[in-house]
């Protein structure tokens, strides 16, 4: 599923696999994951992850205005997924998340079969509907992914770029 930000050369970095895998950082990445299963208060406790994420790997503070919107939009996204699963998918079971030198992949599983797609058209005038509008168009790619272990359910995962 393409967006409509177009990806520039290096975006993904020189080992960047097949979009349509689970991403298996390469050596020098980082992944962290957070249980959401039965747990309360899931959007704000997916965002308080990722930043402190982010805080850690160095993508935080911001040092630039560049750097600050962009860290919100990879929360903004985090929110979005994960609020998409609340809805649409039965919960949110996991989120995952993978970090490379100019890319960050973030992944939510859930148990729903069910495809998450934008609305089109587009109407952005009207309450709710929007999440993978934005989704679309922050990230360099989106997509989902079935489980493959036998389990229901499926992964949406995203990635978005960080400014050089």
């Amino acid at each position: 599923m393409s967006t409509t930000r177009p990806v520039m050369p290096g975006d993904r970095g020189p080992d960047h696999g097949d979009p349509g895998e689970p991403a298996e950082p390469a050596t020098g990445h980082q992944t962290r994951h957070l249980t959401l299963t039965d747990a309360s208060g899931v959007v704000p406790l997916a965002r308080d992850f990722t930043r402190q994420a982010l805080y850690d790997w160095g993508w935080l503070p911001a040092s630039s205005a560049d750097r600050k919107a962009s860290a919100e939009d990879i929360l903004l996204v985090v929110s979005e997924l994960v609020t998409n699963a609340c809805l649409h998918g039965g919960g949110p079971d996991e989120l995952r998340l993978h970090q490379a030198p100019r890319l960050l992949r973030l992944e939510v599983r859930d148990g729903s079969e069910g495809d998450p797609a934008p609305r089109t058209p587009h109407q952005a005038g009207r309450p709710g509907g929007h999440g993978m509008f934005i989704v679309q168009r922050l990230c360099l790619d989106w997509g989902v992914v079935r489980a493959s272990d036998g389990r229901e359910g499926k992964t949406v995962w995203a990635e978005l770029a960080w400014p050089g």
